[in-house]
């Protein structure tokens, strides 16, 4: 079976992305940038929902861009060369991914259940079914100094608890705090 990982940044109150959907206050150092390199390369396959395919999809040219440092060229190279599974109702079709306009949680499950690497989930609506379906093995969270306010929030409402045990936690430039927890069966 899969690991799945739920990963994303998020403001200390609680928000992935300021009102209309901003997220310059969240611009990682490159010490930030390098861990979420690292932890990319080590991903399977993408699940994104709409709206984060659509933000993520500037990687697919990141490696060409004038100026690009070599971890933005890694990283734009790794995210084009991963497999990644779109979850959209809206769309009718992604370049360099495959489109699932069904059932997402059933998909999902699927692919859990095989053999291979850990597989991310990203985007918020997306990620809220999953977490409410229980597929989520592991959440990363990394809390930026900053009170929003308002906007976009990093957890949608659950059906009940869920127990999680910290595997780690890591402190970045800027106050920029990772905290890793795995969900306890």
């Amino acid at each position: 079976m899969r690991t799945l990982i739920f990963g994303m940044n998020a403001s200390l109150d609680g928000y992935v992305a300021a009102p209309g959907d901003d997220l310059g206050w969240s611009a990682p150092s490159d010490e930030l940038f390098g861990w979420w390199l690292e932890r990319e390369q080590m991903i399977g396959t993408f699940l994104y929902g709409r709206r984060l395919w659509e933000t993520m999809s500037v990687w697919s040219t990141g490696d060409q861009q004038p100026g690009a440092t070599p971890a933005q060229v890694a990283f734009a190279r790794n995210w084009r060369d991963t497999p990644k599974v779109v979850f959209s109702s809206t769309l009718d079709e992604v370049d360099g991914a495959r489109l699932v306009t069904g059932d997402a949680i059933a998909e999902v499950t699927r692919l859990k259940a095989g053999d291979g690497a850990p597989m991310r989930v990203g985007g918020r609506t997306l990620a809220a079914a999953v977490m409410r379906a229980g597929l989520v093995d592991e959440y990363e969270v990394v809390t930026h100094p900053v009170l929003l306010g308002g906007g976009a929030p990093h957890f949608g409402a659950l059906d009940g608890w869920v127990d999680l045990d910290l595997l780690e936690t890591r402190t970045f430039p800027g106050g920029v705090v990772l905290t890793r927890y795995a969900t306890r069966r």
